[in-house]
């Protein structure tokens, strides 16, 4: 019948509307017919249509006669629309017996199926047949997982700071011991007042798949089902009257709860935007249990040291070259001490991240850390003052999380590596790194085409840097050549020696190159699966992730790369180990590919003496011409790798194109967005104005607002998926 009314409506003098269809199967037809007269606000329409369907992942088909040429599906900007909600495009032959192609089917979740056409006698549109592919999933029951747990909300922080304090040897004691001997005492009476406070217990970890359903309202649910069994049994008036009471009052009891949960939970968290991610996210996509894998701790830990291995064995010792940067007159030699108020203004202001490494929770420190500063101050000042960074503080803890739900949780290639280090370890890290950007800064000494993890620089300067520079070419009329460089592990292969010869050339002398000696050696780290962890295994080279010192030192040890860059007339920008290099040129330059070449090449080797890896399979190449000019042949040729020009490349989370339209990250942003406004709209009925409005601007706003400044100027038309966007936000509100 579907078929029959499609064919024989043909482009009828019907204004769009919508037809849905729910199969025994979750899936979801939209019928489409527009007339081909004047519409009102064609775009926003369909928003408002599409934004009303399920955006819980079900199949989805849009089809009908769309009246619209190719090109003017192009031009509308429908197409862009349709993309931003994830739909698909079919490919066709000519639907229409004059040969245009104007019934279209548009798909989501359920393939791009393959369409045949077959003409009609009884229109003038040909008969569409096609097979969607619908899968089905079956889903398991996870098995009950037991968990630990510790009733911190009971404890008190003045509770948990007088017998630490008590515990603690006395001050004159304290101020004796060694660095390490002093952090050690101070974490085990930590760890040792927290299980005595507060112990662990032991306990089935039950989600609760209605956590806004009270006991009250269990019991009245109660009465409800007693109700309607009754009337179901007796079939009685007042019965009916009995129920339809209940029901009502129970459901308005259950709005009333759900809006005070969400309404709670959101403002709870609305200060703090990490928190408030993985708030929402777990009000709409609870986490699924952890893949079932076969892999163990051991595995992920072996092949962690035997990737960095494979990369350091290229390498022989005697590359192992100094740094060659410039000298600095000024000296660093000691670190200035902090006062108990500096301390605890550090301990309060870092952000309090939690793992197994801390004795007790970082909030639960940063409550008592008034009375404890002391302790802490004498742990801090001994560490920079002596040169000798706690052994206690060494090791890091390696979390694997799989990148993507759909890559295989059986090889350890598709799992991310996440390093976790202690919240103290963090804080002294924290008032050497302050000292160290101070002395580098008052010298000039950063890198002025380095906006990683500087004040006032984001990976948004670095990204208008580029913009800049295209900018630039095009006003002038010249060509424009983009590289965008990839490295392998970079943080992980950085050789100790040829970071500590470059502290020491700008400066770094005496005790505090002594300290940061120390920070660097004896390091190792432990993999941390499931419910168990590998062997210790030391880390002989890098800087650890995760740390507070970390990008810095990475920065101080590239800092010798910028004038190889300069030495081939390119421009370049980075953002810690993205390294993005340009060059503008006339167009009848002739000579651009062994410029390029020659860059590279001199790049590879600088890379290769510093024990760093050039990924010549993920560096690309952006060529912009100028105008019509003749394109050159940018396929440049290095160590067996051929790198050819792309036509849009990723960098800092931007898609960047050679016409700068922007047009594959414009996607990117609204199909994400998309799926985010979806989830909101399922809970909005249960928000006030406010928190709708903190969600909206949390989750959507930040993401348009990402480093939308590179898209000023574009045309109207580029922008319009963007402006359609707001505008279903606007509404969710």
């Amino acid at each position: 019948k579907l078929k029959a009314v499609i064919a024989a409506k043909g482009a009828s003098a019907f204004e769009w509307h919508a037809v849905s269809i729910t199969a025994t199967v979750a899936l979801v037809v939209v019928v489409l017919y527009r007339s081909p007269g004047p519409h009102g606000c064609f775009l926003d329409d369909r928003d408002i249509l599409l934004s009303s369907l399920p955006g819980d992942n079900s199949p989805l088909i849009l089809l009908g006669d769309f009246n619209l040429h190719v090109d003017d599906i192009h031009a509308s900007g429908l197409l862009l629309l349709l993309q931003s909600f994830d739909l698909s495009l079919s490919q066709s032959p000519a639907t229409h017996k004059a040969g245009n192609c104007l019934d279209l089917v548009f798909s989501c979740n359920c393939g791009c199926p393959v369409l045949s056409v077959t003409p009609l006698h009884v229109s003038d549109h040909f008969l569409i047949s096609f097979q969607p592919f619908l899968s089905t999933n079956s889903s398991s029951l996870p098995a009950p997982v037991v968990t630990f747990h510790r009733n911190l909300k009971s404890l008190s922080p003045s509770c948990f700071a007088s017998p630490t304090l008590a515990a603690l040897p006395s001050a004159p004691q304290f101020s004796d011991l060694f660095t390490d001997n002093a952090t050690n005492a101070f974490l085990s009476t930590l760890s040792s007042s927290l299980d005595s406070l507060c112990p662990l217990s032991f306990r089935p970890a039950c989600p609760i798949a209605t956590p806004w359903l009270s006991d009250t309202l269990c019991a009245n649910r109660t009465k409800l089902r007693a109700a309607e069994r009754r009337w179901r049994k007796s079939k009685i008036p007042s019965d009916l009257d009995a129920y339809q009471s209940l029901l009502a009052a129970f459901q308005s009891a259950v709005s009333s709860a759900k809006t005070s949960f969400f309404h709670n939970k959101i403002q709870s968290a609305s200060k703090k935007p990490h928190r408030l991610f993985a708030t929402f996210s777990s009000l709409l996509c609870p986490p699924p249990p952890p893949p079932l894998s076969s892999l163990t701790a051991e595995d992920f830990a072996l092949f962690f040291r035997d990737k960095v291995k494979a990369i350091t064995d290229k390498f022989s010792p005697s590359t192992c070259l100094v740094h060659a940067g410039p000298l600095c007159k000024a000296i660093l030699s000691n670190f200035k001490p902090l006062s108990e108020s500096e301390v605890a203004d550090l301990l309060i202001l870092h952000r309090a991240t939690t793992c197994s490494l801390d004795p007790i929770p970082s909030s639960l420190l940063q409550n008592i850390s008034p009375q404890l500063s002391s302790s802490i101050s004498k742990i801090i000042n001994s560490s920079l003052s002596s040169g000798s960074f706690p052994a206690a503080f060494k090791t890091a803890l390696i979390s694997p999380l799989l990148k993507k739900p759909s890559l295989d949780p059986n090889s350890v290639q598709n799992y991310r590596l996440v390093s976790l280090l202690s919240f103290l370890s963090k804080a002294l890290e924290q008032a050497a790194c302050d000292q160290l950007s101070d002395f580098l800064t008052r010298n000039h000494l950063l890198d002025g085409y380095q906006s990683g993890f500087k004040v006032g620089h984001s990976t948004e300067t670095a990204l208008l840097a580029v913009s800049d520079a295209l900018q630039a070419a095009r006003a002038a009329s010249l060509s424009l050549v983009l590289i965008f460089l990839d490295l392998s592990a970079a943080s992980d292969t950085v050789n100790h020696r040829i970071l500590l010869s470059s502290l020491n050339q700008l400066g770094i002398k005496c005790a505090a190159l002594r300290w940061f000696e120390s920070y660097l050696s004896a390091r190792s780290y432990q993999v941390v699966w499931r419910s168990s962890r590998s062997s210790l295994l030391p880390l002989s080279a890098g800087v650890p992730q995760g740390s507070v010192l970390g990008p810095l030192l990475f920065s101080i040890y590239t800092s010798s790369l910028s004038p190889v860059i300069a030495s081939h007339g390119f421009k370049y920008h980075c953002y810690a180990d993205d390294i993005q290099l340009f060059l503008s040129f006339p167009p009848g330059a002739s000579d651009i590919s062994a410029r390029i070449a020659a860059c590279l090449s001199d790049i590879s080797s600088w890379m290769y003496d510093h024990h760093l890896q050039l990924n010549l399979s993920k560096t690309e190449i952006l060529y912009l011409p100028a105008g019509l000019s003749s394109c050159h042949d940018l396929s440049i040729k290095l160590d067996n790798s051929l790198i050819s020009p792309s036509s849009f490349a990723k960098s800092l989370g931007v898609m960047i194109d050679p016409c700068q339209s922007f047009s594959q990250d414009i996607k990117a942003t609204t199909r994400s967005c998309r799926y985010i406004l979806h989830n909101i709209r399922r809970i909005r009925p249960y928000l006030n104005t406010d928190s709708a409005q903190l969600l909206v601007q949390t989750m959507v706003t930040s993401t348009l607002d990402y480093c939308n400044s590179l898209m000023c100027g574009l045309p109207v038309n580029a922008i319009k998926p963007l402006q359609l966007l707001q505008n279903a936000a606007a509404r969710v509100v």
